[in-house]
Formats: C-alpha cells, structure tokens, sequence
C-alpha cells in the first residue's frame, strides 16, 4: 500500500493546457475516484501516476519515492484499462500469469499467486478457459486478476466498467467494493459515470477543464458542493438554478416568480449582488406536502412528466406555453421535481410548488463559488479556503 501525492502538476500539448495545478493527496488504503465529463483531464491524471504520460512540471510520489521521472514498471503500480485486452490465444491461467513470467517467476510462486488472484474474483475453477468461453465481466475479472498477481502498491483503474452492460457494470461495481476490502490497498479510479463514483469510493475528486474543483466524501460532494459546477454534476437529476439577485430580505429570481427569505448579513452578501439559487429536484415539492421550513409558493404548470417506477420526474414551466431553452433550461423557468410514484401529479396541471430551504445553495454569479448551503439558517461557506485545503489543516 502507499501515498499517492500530485504536488503542482501541470500537463501541455503544445498550446493546449490539459492539466492545470493538480494538487493531489491520495492516503494509504483509500479509493478515490477521479469523476468529470469528457475531456476533464482525469484519464491524463490517471496516465501521469501510470508513468504512461509525463508531467510538463510538477512532482508525483508514490509513498516515499520520486516517481516523476520513473517508468511505469519501476513505480509499483498495476492498471486496469476499459478496453480489456486479454490474449485470445492463451487461457486464463496464461493471461492472469503473463506478467509474472515475464519476470521469470518460479513455478511454485506463480501458482500461490495466480490461485489466490482468482479466488479473490471468484474465477476458481476457470483457469483453462479461454476469454472467448467467458462472459464480459468475466474477461473483466481477469483482467483484474491479471493486475492483483504483481502485488502493487497502487491500483490504477481507467473506466474499467464502461463496455459492460447496465446490469453487469453494477454487478461489477459491488465486487470492485469487495476486492478493495478485501485488498485494503490504495486504488485510483477513473469514471465519467457519477453513481460509480458515489457507492464506491472514499473520496471524489472532481476534475473540470484541467482543474481540480473539489476533493471530499461522495455526500459532502453532494450536499455541501464547493462551487456551481461541482453541484451541476453530482446528483442525479441534476440540480435546477435559478439566476437572480439579493434583496434586502433574501433572494429574488430575474422572473420575479422565485422568492427566498433569509438574512443576508448571516452569509456576507449584499443588497443587489448578482447570486445563483440552487435546489435539487427532490427538494421541489407539492404546496400540499410541504413541512418544515419551506419557501413562498411558486406557481407552475405541469410540462413533461417521466415515471420512472419508484419516483416520477416532474418538469415544471413557470409561465404556460413559455418555450423552453435546451441549452440553459432554468433561464427559461424551466424547474425539474422529483416525486414519489403516489404523488397525484397529471400532465398539463397547475401546480404550486415550495422549496425546502435547509437544502437550499447560492453561488456567487460570477466566480460560481458556493456562497451558502442551507437557507433556513444560513452557513457562510468560506471561499478562501477549498475543502481539500480545509481537510489538511484538519489532519495537521
């Protein structure tokens, strides 16, 4: 097991910035998933701790040891990639041992080694099976395999569920939790898919355009967000926002449609600041539902309505045949709710809707820093200071 520490990291090709300071601490034994869309930089991370890409600047260590300049076969690391590139040629046995004999291990060693890789993902009886006799998450476990058998320090794992279907990759998901258990060794996981990131990891670190936003428990991530896109990205559906500016009792939408009252000087605004209100769909809910602290009604109507089973997304319009932007919906008064099945909600219906104010958020308009979370009894988040910053001076 070991440390994994990024310190300054920076990544060119050419004119285009790909990674931008990159600090990074990841502790012995955890698992930490580096999440973001498409071309965020986390697989360029992930490839810089490998060894299979090299920093324009900065330092990486693994445990103790300056690993920038090393190899990737000199840094005690194993990788597991999304495409799964076993031999077809060669049985499983082969495949989880290729890179043992490559170091002219002994039989005997070869043997205790391979069996107890396959026994901790469950492909005992297998090992002369060839990859075309097996399932895809069974070629994904011995991929896996493949990776235990060198005993590394670190595992790195690039997208290593993506090609499976829906089913498997949460089947899947559940045994990557078991193994690290079971392992108790650091792993580094890349994924654009948030619900991986959620249940499986010990910390997030989301990454956007090149730039580390945040860095905390997958709940912190999600109910104490360090800035607008953070909030965006996890959860799913996505959090609705609203545009507006600060009154002298709260928080007023550019619509008007859109009231809050709360005590501005608890959080440090003032009088006119432009702030963007945020609340996720499952805190929108029907007047007539509505307990504790919640805000003034909204008046809505009903748009499109998906019944997903066990919860029905609701997609509200503030204004009645108003049409609604793809590109920013919420400009558009677009609200989206999320409500159980037993909720009586019909298409085309008017509907008034309050938002719970303890788990409201205000982003400041123009840096998209979280500002408060929590609007019933406002919490100042302090923008100097990110969480990741905040989690060292706590360890110190």
């Amino acid at each position: 097991m070991a440390t994994i520490t990024l310190q300054n990291i920076r990544k060119e090709y050419g004119s285009d910035v790909a990674i931008e300071n990159m600090n990074l601490d990841i502790r012995d034994g955890e698992f930490v998933t580096l999440v973001g869309p498409s071309g965020c930089g986390k697989s360029t991370t992930i490839e810089m701790i490998a060894g299979l890409t090299k920093p324009t600047s900065g330092t990486i260590r693994i445990g103790e040891r300056d690993v920038t300049a090393l190899p990737p076969k000199d840094r005690g690391i194993a990788m597991v990639f999304q495409n799964i590139a076993l031999f077809p040629h060669k049985d499983v046995y082969d495949n989880i041992s290729f890179g043992l004999q490559l170091r002219d291990f002994d039989k005997a060693e070869m043997d205790r080694r391979v069996e107890e890789a396959a026994d901790t993902v469950q492909l005992n009886g297998m090992l002369d099976r060839m990859p075309s006799e097996m399932s895809g998450g069974q070629r994904q476990r011995v991929a896996i395999a493949r990776a235990i058998v060198r005993e590394p320090d670190v595992f790195l794992m690039d997208e290593p569920l993506a090609n499976l279907d829906a089913e498997l990759r949460v089947h899947m998901r559940t045994q990557l939790q078991r193994l690290h258990s079971k392992l108790d060794t650091t792993i580094v996981y890349v994924t654009h898919d948030q619900a991986q990131a959620m249940t499986m990891s010990n910390r997030i670190a989301v990454i956007n355009d090149g730039r580390l936003q945040q860095i905390d428990p997958p709940l912190t991530c999600y109910h104490e967000p360090a800035n607008r896109f953070v909030a965006g990205f996890i959860g799913s559906p996505a959090m609705n926002f609203m545009r507006g500016e600060i009154t002298p009792t709260g928080f007023e939408s550019e619509s008007g449609r859109v009231d809050v009252e709360f005590d501005p000087a608890a959080i440090g605004v003032s009088t006119g600041q432009d702030v963007t209100l945020g609340v996720r769909p499952e805190h929108v809910i029907p007047v007539e539902n509505a307990v504790g602290e919640v805000t003034a009604p909204v008046e809505t109507y009903t748009d499109v309505m998906e019944p997903m089973g066990d919860e029905i997304f609701v997609y509200l319009v503030t204004s009645r045949g108003e049409t609604v932007d793809m590109e920013d919906p919420s400009a558009s008064g677009q609200i989206l709710m999320n409500v159980g099945p037993e909720t009586p909600v019909e298409a085309d219906q008017q509907l008034s809707v309050v938002f719970d104010k303890t788990n409201l958020h205000l982003f400041d308009a123009d840096t998209e820093e979280a500002l408060a979370h929590g609007l019933a009894e406002p919490v100042r988040v302090d923008t100097g200071t990110t969480s990741a910053d905040a989690e060292a001076e706590s360890d110190d």
